[in-house]
Parts: C-alpha cells; sequence; structure tokens
C-alpha cells in the first residue's frame, strides 16, 4: 500500500491534521475529543485522523495509555508550514486553522508587524511549558546583566504591540515578571512539579484588575474628534487590564499619565483622568508622564 500524502488528502482531513500538527508542536498534546470538539466529528473519526497524521509522521508523537493522550516525541518536525505571526495569532486568538486554506484576501490591506517574530522553536517550548505547567531552564540576554541562566515558570504570552512577552516567575530573582521571548535561548523544561507560590494565583500583578478612565487629553482644541474615534460615552472610555499589562496597554495608546495632564505633544490625545488607580502598579516607567506620587 503506498503511503498517504498530504497532496492527496481532502482541505477538510488537512486542516484536522493541521490541528493535530500545531498542538503537538505548540501545547505537546493532543487527544479524540481535542478534534471532536474542536471539528464536530465523531470519535472513530477522530482515531482515523490521529493514525492518517501517525502514518505521515510516525516520530511525531507517541501515546499514554494511562493518560489516554498523544504526547510529543523528542524527534518531532512539524508537518506543515507557516509564520511566526500566524502562530501567535493561532495562539493568542484561538485561531490558524485557516493557515492550510488557499484562499486569498477580498481586499488589499495592511498592518503594522513586529520587527520580528519569536523563533517558532523556542515559542513551542515556552508555549508547551505553559500548558503543562512546568519550569524552563533558559539562557536570557537583558540590557542590564547581558547573558545568564535562568530558571522561570511560564504562565501566560503578553503583547504590547512591538514584541511578545512571557510573563513568568523567576527563580533567579524570586519574583514575577516579564521576558523577552526574542531574548531567550535554549530552553529546557524542567520535569519537577511547580511550587504553588511559583504559579500563575501567587502572581497579585497578575491577578489585580485596574480600572482605568480615559478622557480626550484637556489641551485638545477638538476634543469630540476623540470622543467619536474611540467610541466614548459621555466623553470617556471606563477599561480593566491587569495590573501586570497596565503599562504597555498606557504607553500603546500614548496616554498621559501625568496629575496635572502636563505633556503636549502631537500624539498625545488622551489622558488618565483616575491617575490614583495606578498606585501599586509595578510596570509603570513606561507609561507616559507617570510619576511616583510623593508621601
Amino acid at each position: 500500500m503506498p503511503q498517504a500524502s498530504l497532496d492527496d488528502i481532502s482541505q477538510a482531513q488537512k486542516e484536522r491534521l493541521f490541528h493535530v500538527d500545531f498542538k503537538l508542536r505548540f501545547l505537546g498534546a493532543i487527544n479524540r475529543n481535542n478534534l471532536v470538539t474542536r471539528f464536530g466529528i465523531k470519535q472513530a473519526a477522530a482515531t482515523r485522523d490521529i493514525a492518517l497524521y501517525k502514518e505521515l509522521a510516525p516520530t511525531n508523537l507517541h501515546y499514554d495509555t494511562k493518560a489516554k493522550t498523544y504526547f510529543q516525541t523528542g524527534k518531532f518536525k512539524p508537518l506543515f508550514k507557516y509564520s511566526g505571526s500566524q502562530a501567535l495569532i493561532a495562539i493568542s486568538k484561538g485561531l490558524g486553522d485557516e493557515v492550510v486554506n488557499t484562499r486569498t484576501s477580498l481586499i488589499d490591506a495592511e498592518a503594522p508587524t513586529q520587527f520580528k517574530t519569536p523563533n517558532l522553536d523556542v515559542l513551542a517550548e515556552v508555549t508547551k511549558a505553559i500548558y503543562q505547567k512546568k519550569a524552563l531552564k533558559i539562557e536570557y540576554r537583558s540590557l542590564s546583566s547581558g547573558l545568564t541562566k535562568r530558571e522561570i515558570v511560564p504562565f501566560a504570552l503578553i503583547d504590547n504591540g512591538i514584541r511578545w512577552y512571557v510573563r513568568a516567575y523567576d527563580r533567579k530573582r524570586e519574583r514575577f515578571t516579564d521576558f523577552i521571548i526574542n531574548r531567550i535561548a535554549k530552553p529546557k523544561q524542567l520535569k519537577p512539579e511547580v511550587p504553588s507560590n511559583q504559579n500563575k494565583e501567587a502572581d497579585i500583578q497578575w491577578s489585580r484588575i485596574v480600572e482605568m478612565q480615559i478622557v480626550p487629553h484637556p489641551n485638545l482644541k477638538h476634543p469630540e474628534t476623540i470622543e467619536m474615534e474611540y467610541g466614548m460615552e459621555a466623553g470617556v472610555i471606563d477599561i480593566k487590564v491587569r495590573a501586570a499589562v497596565t503599562g504597555y496597554v498606557l504607553r500603546r495608546w500614548n496616554v498621559d499619565c501625568s496629575e496635572q495632564h502636563t505633556l503636549n505633544s502631537p500624539e498625545i490625545h488622551l489622558w488618565l483622568k483616575n491617575t490614583q488607580t495606578l498606585y501599586g502598579v509595578d510596570n509603570l516607567t513606561i507609561a507616559p508622564g507617570y510619576t511616583t506620587p510623593k508621601d
């Protein structure tokens, strides 16, 4: 019997095989229920899909009878090709299956992109550790310390519009912080269980929700223009974000965070009306105009 080929497989089944391949690479695991839930197929059909995937890529997965789950092997090589931006959209937005589709966009459209998307092999190790709740041993380059070896416990990805970070517990500094994924090298998963004080639930900055009231900047001649652009109601936008990402949001939107709205430059269209809400937020060094309140 001739070996199966992707070229001979229907588009619908190809999408399901892509789903298997993607989850194995970035989560490290897949089971039949994942396919049943995602595509609305029967268990028998899911079994056939996984069997076909194993025929196409026999060294990519192995079955754990106790967990009733297929896990990625150390010899895994992705069956499908996709760009870093496609992978990040799939991971962060729950999309990506259309990668195997050949349709083009209906109209021309352009959007700003990051200068460099993360290395997919590094990203895959990070996302597997997040999914499987494991720690990672990494090499990391920072502007302050240069190259160092770290052990981190990652639990979430963050996109600040310019680059991608991973939120993690840093065992070296014994605190939660953000790591730029493009500065991570040689990630290796550690097997021991993660202590409860190093997981997501222990990160106060991640759990805390900051409520911000953002209004047109008082220096604007026609604030109603900004009210319309941002869809404000009664001249204000009420947004809620995690304390851990507050600085990124304020910087991306160029929100003046000074108490007396003192910033005056062409790109500043917004002002944070309730600046007191930022008390106790950690990552405010990048928030435009913010200064630590005096006692």
